[in-house]
């Protein structure tokens, strides 16, 4: 049985800078560097570093990035049958700026990604039949997305959407979904308020829940995350760790709970594996080469007097 992942497939071109630009400033960066990315593709990569089988359905351009974004992802261990070459267009792309604190902003050109479609869909009803889970995110177009998620869980697939970046969700998405993993801003999106106010986090779960998600993880950054479902609602805090680069934290985040959900594991580990992975990412540059491998992961839990 396996971990299906439908998503984008980037390349990162990531520039340092000691603080962000502000709009319409030239600002001196530090360094520049490439690094395999797209959150489909990372959260990939997450998971099969953790040790579960994961395959990947997706494509990549007929550019130089190409070739090298197949070839990171197959390096990871991922299964890349599903990934094909769109000879007519270039790979998707992602123009990122961190600051030297860790906060980072970004720009997506979809490229080959806004192209995924039937024969993506073709290629997922395929393995379905020998997944567990299948794990989505919004980097490819919605209409895919949610064909998938139907599909998925009309054959009795778990599936965890990440809703990232924020789109608005047809209502029917909510039902499809038995994880839905928003960060706080793309909660604010699909619920319509601010998570300013106290108890608006929990209010937020709550109406995700209703709309007939059974899990909810809504996470907050430093700040921790929220879970909920429809009897719970608890706290999961931050690991305390030096930030270098945040950008691939959230997918950290996805891969590893989608791995230890596979794993049978319950709901507080997975939770758990979540977060330290999510916190193992940030003390490390860039998306794909920041994302820790099973024997790290498990270290570091360790280290926190943790049970596994």
């Amino acid at each position: 049985m396996s971990l299906l992942v439908l998503g984008s497939i980037n390349m990162d071109l990531v520039a340092v800078a000691s603080r962000l630009p502000r709009p319409g400033e030239t600002l001196r960066g530090i360094r520049f560097f490439t690094a395999p990315g797209g959150k489909g593709a990372n959260q990939a990569v997450a998971a099969a570093r953790l040790g579960v089988p994961t395959r990947m359905i997706g494509r990549v351009g007929n550019d130089v990035f190409g070739p090298a974004l197949r070839r990171a992802l197959e390096t990871a261990g991922v299964d890349i049958e599903g990934v094909a070459v769109d000879p007519e267009t270039s790979s998707g792309t992602a123009l990122i700026v961190v600051a030297e604190g860790g906060q980072n902003t970004i720009v997506i050109i979809p490229g080959a990604n806004g192209r995924v479609g039937a024969a993506e869909l073709a290629q997922l009803e395929r393995w379905l039949a020998t997944a567990r889970i299948l794990l989505l995110q919004l980097e490819v177009p919605l209409d895919v997305v949610m064909a998938a998620a139907e599909r998925a869980a009309r054959a009795g697939v778990m599936v965890i959407l990440n809703p990232a970046p924020a789109a608005p969700l047809p209502p029917e998405a909510y039902r499809w979904c038995t994880w839905l993993t928003p960060n706080e801003v793309e909660a604010e999106g699909l619920v319509g308020f601010p998570l300013t106010e106290p108890g608006a986090v929990e209010e937020a779960a709550r109406t995700l829940v209703g709309r007939g998600c059974r899990h909810v993880v809504i996470t907050l950054g430093e700040r921790g995350s929220l879970y909920a479902d429809a009897e719970t609602i608890r706290w999961i805090p931050a690991y305390s760790v030096p930030v270098v680069d945040t950008v691939a934290a959230g997918d950290a985040f996805n891969g590893a709970l989608a791995a230890a959900l596979w794993e049978g594991r319950s709901i507080e580990e997975a939770l758990r594996w979540a977060s330290a992975a999510g916190a193992l990412s940030v003390t490390r540059p860039g998306a794909q080469p920041s994302l820790p491998s099973r024997e790290e992961l498990l270290a570091f839990l360790a280290a926190q007097s943790l049970p596994r």
